[in-house]
């Protein structure tokens, strides 16, 4: 059985007041008008794994207005034939809280229990932006196939903060360098083999498929100064980059400037410069290649959550897609403005409409 979320509760989180569904291991179809709440579901889905989810709100961005009270997603999660029960909350002014099977977890924990992926709307964007988009996106991905990437990402993040701060004050003393390099090399190796991993396993998923999207070539490039290959060399190349590092006031070398490159692969183009189409069903491709690796390598697909992605293909591109979710036998949470842009799923999938009535939002199965 795949892993897939049994129940879900809302309180006073983003548009809902109060919300609960209970759900099967097949995909999820919300359907309904513009601002009903579609998104803030998927959001709290996007919650059973670590992180800010898929808006990267901050936890008080995340509370129903006015009351701001503070919110509560919780639910249960079926892994491996078994049942966790999962809490995310805030207190009013307080920062996210965890709770798995009643005890209190840090977030990390969340990535050994459920892979989510995403892809929404804001990440069209994605090729033609800034480097720390496609960077978060790559590490998303990473995130699937290792569950202490996130862990490894914050130690580096810790210690690169602590060592900018040295820099911008202007010290020179290389003894409060050599600790904090230790731990950024330690880190940043983990963190850059983890990577060239999941690049390597997604890229064997998509060539290994048969598929109506695109499949694209995928590389890591590095900035200037490149990324040096295991703990010691780059803690030896952070040493090396202290004088440069003083002028600019942070580190120049390190996972932290590395950059997904991807080349629509038919074509030999860039996906920066395809047509907006085309980076989407590229961008689609990648989430179906991830799920299709995961589910090769640990049994279990991840779950999905496509928001508005079926108003941006065309029925036959749209039929092909809920094809191979279910393939996938993966629990898939889309969003759509009406019923019948999930037609072809017919009784494969759960449908619920979600309304806006007195400034409330409601939810009703279908």
């Amino acid at each position: 059985m795949p892993t897939h979320i049994t129940r879900l509760k809302l309180s006073h989180f983003r548009s809902h007041k109060h919300v609960a569904l209970t759900c099967d291991a097949r995909p999820v179809a919300l359907f309904g008008p513009n601002g009903a709440g579609k998104t803030n579901i998927l959001e709290a889905v996007s919650l059973f794994s670590p992180g800010r989810g898929l808006r990267r709100a901050s936890a008080e961005e995340m509370t129903r207005r006015p009351e701001a009270l503070g919110w509560k997603v919780s639910g249960e999660v079926e892994a491996d034939g078994r049942i966790h029960e999962v809490e995310s909350q805030s207190e009013a002014g307080s920062a996210r809280q965890v709770r798995i099977d009643g005890k209190p977890a840090p977030q990390v924990a969340l990535a050994s229990l459920a892979r989510v992926l995403w892809l929404i709307p804001a990440m069209d964007r994605l090729w033609i932006e800034g480097a720390d988009g496609r960077r978060r996106f790559l590490d998303r991905m990473t995130l699937s196939f290792h569950p202490g990437h996130a862990q490894a990402v914050l130690d580096y993040e810790k210690a690169m903060r602590e060592r900018n701060r040295l820099l911008k004050d202007q010290v020179r003393d290389p003894h409060w360098y050599r600790a904090l390099e230790a731990q950024m090399a330690r880190a940043g190796a983990a963190i850059h083999a983890n990577r060239q991993s999941a690049l390597a396993r997604v890229t064997a998923a998509q060539q290994d498929a048969q598929t109506s999207f695109p499949i694209s070539d995928l590389a890591l490039e590095t900035a200037e100064g490149g990324m040096p290959d295991g703990e010691e060399a780059l803690r030896a190349a952070l040493a090396e980059s202290r004088p440069r590092d003083l002028i600019t006031g942070r580190a120049m070398v390190g996972p932290h400037r590395a950059d997904l490159a991807a080349e629509y692969s038919a074509k030999g183009t860039p996906a920066r410069d395809c047509s907006t189409g085309e980076q989407k069903a590229l961008l689609i491709s990648l989430i179906l290649a991830n799920a299709r690796a995961l589910a090769a390598g640990t049994g279990s697909p991840p779950i999905l959550l496509l928001d508005e992605v079926s108003a941006h293909l065309d029925a036959s591109r749209r039929a092909a897609l809920y094809d191979e979710i279910c393939a996938l036998s993966c629990q898939a949470w889309m969003t759509g403005t009406g019923p019948e842009l999930f037609a072809d799923l017919s009784d494969r999938a759960q449908h619920f409409e979600v309304q806006e009535t007195d400034g409330e939002s409601r939810i009703a199965a279908m």
